[in-house]
């Protein structure tokens, strides 16, 4: 006889989709409880020990916005961080940071052991258990029962997860952990489609077997951005990151190991990821190159071990070593670990709402890599929403979703269920048609409302949202109705470069030339020096917010308008609506693709590859009758 616990929600898995899920659901009021199979492992980071990146920072901030707590962990346990893209404007700027990757695991413990409403248990799920087509509980292979109204399956790279080194083959979830072997099974007999997938990870080196003067030191930066909207600081000493790169011996040597590289010889037969590749497949698809970049990266203050960042593989330990070993700062090499590659199983994402709730079974939702995603920050974005409206289905509540022009989670998640995955998604900022509105510096403004209404968000974060909304809309309200003179403000205006008045203007017209910062402007207007300088609360980020709002506003209004015209398309509600099979008017792809997803407003149906303009207009038509 099973012992039977009873909750609202369950989470199956504490990675970092898992972590984002739970405390989501637990802080809305639901009884949550987290199930893994290894607490010392809580939102550990599988592969490289960084959060953020290109789209990938935009995403933390905006899942920080909405009262999750990646970064806020991450500010907690970084030891260098960078703002990337800072060439380009603002809409494209993405944070990123390395981290202690076991203060981060101790960082994420202690969000999860002190969230009200939520409990812990180590155990692996076997069975999901579902009557009348509704989730209603899950068993574990320890033989306790959970009963909840809601489940959320971030499960990782653990269904029947198999590592690869070379021909040896371990079954696994990651190096040394067992996979999940029963829950795939449990899941597909209801009818929900999966496939497997496949990722990689580096070799893991000894720090004292380096020889850093051969290579090149990149340095972190330390002013006052961060990821999350509430962290004081980053606590942490700062480390240095390096660079190098392969040379054509590496190559030679990685090229003769490719007969026994699983991605070659037919061992491996699943998808791999395009954007992150392994260096057997760069040596093939780019065969005249000579070199390939690499970074090696820290693991954390108080360990030798670093992660070589562009070296993921498969190939024979030997052949790895070997290759790596004709490089100048590492013809010493010791590591700890080789790369290897991992096959996993995912569900077809097709097959989910926007609220991730699967359209099959009720009240089960899925979220993170077995949506067919990879990556820390695509599975976490995916999990605060999966644990918002698993906590929303238990309280009988409307669902939660973001659309395309309020967050890259919404372009993320739209992208999973209208497009389906052929290979594992990660996020860019290309990917986003209104990146313009989706900057990583107004992610509080787009999304801490929501976190308010929800009731996620604390006091804290309500009281910092408020103030800075406040001071910026203080400091474009003072540029907006502040006059220059022209005669006054020339000799200013020509020390930076710029050319000079002809009549007088605003000082909001002024801040939208490239040469003036509201920093420099401010030195000749006391009164607005007086005004930055008073500003409470994170006043540098303050000011920087609302100084890309006045320089960028011709841009962020114009493609406000587009959204608006394409949220026209949202408001169209076709589920439900047509046999899609009968109608001969749209082509045969649109007609199998339309039936499939049945999707759930028109703009949804527009995105779906293979249905044409002239479909949709086929659509309105009927629709008109």
């Amino acid at each position: 006889m099973s012992t039977t616990f009873q909750y609202d929600v369950i989470v199956v898995g504490a990675g970092h989709a898992g972590c984002e899920a739970a405390v989501a659901a637990a802080r809305m009021g639901a009884r949550t409880c987290i199930i893994t199979m290894d607490m010392n492992k809580i939102a550990q980071m599988s592969c490289n020990p960084a959060i953020g990146g290109i789209a990938k920072g935009q995403i933390v901030r905006e899942i920080d916005a909405l009262g999750g707590y990646t970064g806020v962990v991450t500010d907690a346990s970084a030891i260098q961080f960078r703002m990337l893209n800072r060439s380009k404007g603002p809409a494209m700027w993405s944070p990123r940071a390395q981290c202690d990757r076991m203060r981060f695991i101790q960082e994420w413990r202690k969000v999860l052991e002190n969230t009200e409403n939520l409990h812990i248990w180590q155990d692996e799920v076997a069975e999901i258990i579902v009557e009348n087509g509704r989730i209603v509980g899950i068993d574990t292979v320890w033989g306790a029962r959970f009963m909840a109204g809601s489940v959320v399956i971030t499960a990782g790279t653990f269904l029947r997860g198999l590592m690869h080194v070379g021909k040896k083959q371990v079954s696994g979830g990651r190096c040394s952990e067992p996979a999940a072997s029963f829950l795939t099974e449990s899941i597909t007999k209801y009818g929900i489609r999966s496939a497997r997938m496949k990722t990689g990870t580096p070799v893991r080196i000894d720090a004292r077997s380096v020889h850093f003067d051969e290579m090149e030191v990149q340095p972190g930066e330390n002013d006052f951005h961060r990821f999350s909207y509430v962290s004081e600081s980053r606590p942490l000493p700062q480390l240095p990151c390096w660079t190098c790169a392969t040379n054509a011996e590496v190559h030679r040597i990685l090229q003769q190991g490719l007969p026994d590289s699983p991605l070659y010889n037919g061992q491996i037969q699943s998808i791999g990821p395009r954007y992150c590749p392994s260096i057997e497949t760069k040596i093939v698809t780019f065969p005249d190159r000579d070199t390939h970049p690499l970074f090696l990266e820290p693991e954390g203050l108080d360990t030798n071990e670093l992660y070589l960042n562009g070296f993921s593989s498969s190939l024979p330990m030997e052949i790895q070593l070997e290759a790596l070993k004709k490089m100048p700062c590492f013809r010493d090499i010791v590591v700890y670990r080789p790369g290897y590659a991992i096959e996993y199983d995912f569900f077809d994402p097709t097959q989910l709402k926007h609220s991730l709730e699967s359209k099959i079974v009720e009240g089960l939702f899925f979220a993170g890599q077995v949506n067919g995603t990879t990556g820390y920050e695509e599975a976490a974005g995916q999990g605060i929403i999966a644990g918002i409206n698993a906590a929303l289905k238990c309280s009988g509540s409307d669902t939660f979703t973001l659309g395309r022009d309020e967050a890259y989670i919404g372009v993320l998640i739209d992208d999973l269920v209208t497009k389906g995955v052929d290979e594992p998604y990660r996020m860019f900022t290309s990917r986003a048609e209104y990146r313009i509105l989706l900057r990583q510096d107004n992610a509080d403004m787009r999304l801490t409302p929501y976190a308010e209404k929800l009731g996620i968000a604390d006091e804290n974060r309500k009281q910092k949202f408020h103030a800075k909304k406040e001071n910026v809309d203080k400091i474009i309200d003072f540029c907006k109705n502040f006059s220059i003179k022209a005669h006054k403000i020339n000799p200013f205006i020509e020390s930076v470069g710029s050319t000079p008045l002809r009549n007088g203007c605003k000082l909001y017209d002024l801040i939208n030339r490239p040469q003036v910062t509201l920093d420099n402007i401010s030195t000749q207007i006391p009164a607005f020096r007086e005004l930055l300088n008073n500003i409470p609360l994170d006043a540098e980020e303050t000011i920087e917010a609302a100084e890309i709002e006045m320089k960028y506003h011709g841009y962020i209004s114009r493609e406000r308008d587009l959204a608006d015209k394409m949220q026209r398309l949202e408001s169209i509600k076709i589920h439900g609506r047509f046999n899609y099979e009968e109608l001969t008017q749209l082509s045969t792809e649109a007609r199998q693709k339309l039936t499939a997803i049945n999707p759930e407003t028109l703009a949804q149906a527009s995105r779906i590859p293979g249905v044409s303009p002239s479909d949709i207009s086929v659509l309105l038509v009927l629709l008109g009758r």
